[in-house]
């Protein structure tokens, strides 16, 4: 049975996503056992890790590390073992070096780049509904999604820097930003494929079966 840890790290938005990913399982008659979990010793052993998040950057980091071993647990599975992370909308700005959120906090720093604001425009921030994410570069997690697909977003940062080669989808809204970053076993999605319907629980289907 494949073991799921969605991390609870006090940001919330679990329970969505614990849905979704029982329903892609079911789905595809897979065998999955989807756990909300700050246990260290069930993170390490388990086959995928998914880091959901809303609200602020320093808010969700301070929470992550304020959870004994937690976070020394996700990055032994996901840095050291290679076992492949999902990091969805805050949890994908935690990837980056640092966050501009009410000051400047220090992100994981898996992937790089900056967490910064979504920059004013005509569209309203935060950034709230559907829009299109445009594939700049391949990957297993997209697959079919190919030029473009509609996603549903929920922020006001966005990350900005981030290594070229990490950049694999991009969306606009005032600006054109980042959606998608990937490198080796990590990826992060700044929009909740878990409320984005068929193509959102799609891209979950296939990070399921991704063995990078």
């Amino acid at each position: 049975m494949m073991q799921i840890a969605l991390i609870d790290y006090g940001s919330g938005n679990l329970r969505s996503a614990e849905r979704a990913l029982l329903a892609v399982g079911a789905l595809a008659s897979k065998r999955v056992n989807v756990r909300i979990t700050d246990d260290p010793d069930f993170v390490r052993r388990a086959d995928k890790i998914i880091l959901p998040g809303q609200g602020a950057f320093g808010e969700c980091m301070a929470g992550f590390h304020a959870r004994d071993g937690l976070c020394a647990a996700v990055t032994e599975a996901a840095i050291s073992r290679g076992a492949p992370f999902l990091g969805i909308c805050v949890g994908m700005q935690l990837l980056a070096t640092r966050g501009e959120e009410n000051g400047s906090h220090q992100g994981l720093g898996w992937i790089g780049g900056v967490c910064r604001p979504l920059l004013p425009g005509a569209g309203p921030v935060p950034h709230m509904g559907w829009n299109l994410v445009q594939s700049t570069s391949a990957h297993p997690v997209l697959g079919p999604l190919g030029a473009s697909a509609y996603m549903y977003f929920a922020h006001s940062y966005v990350i900005s820097e981030a290594p070229e080669a990490a950049i694999i989808a991009q969306t606009t809204h005032n600006e054109r930003f980042t959606s998608v970053i990937a490198r080796d076993n990590l990826i992060g999605v700044q929009f909740h494929p878990e409320k984005s319907q068929a193509a959102g629980l799609a891209l979950l289907a296939r990070f399921l079966d991704w063995q990078p």
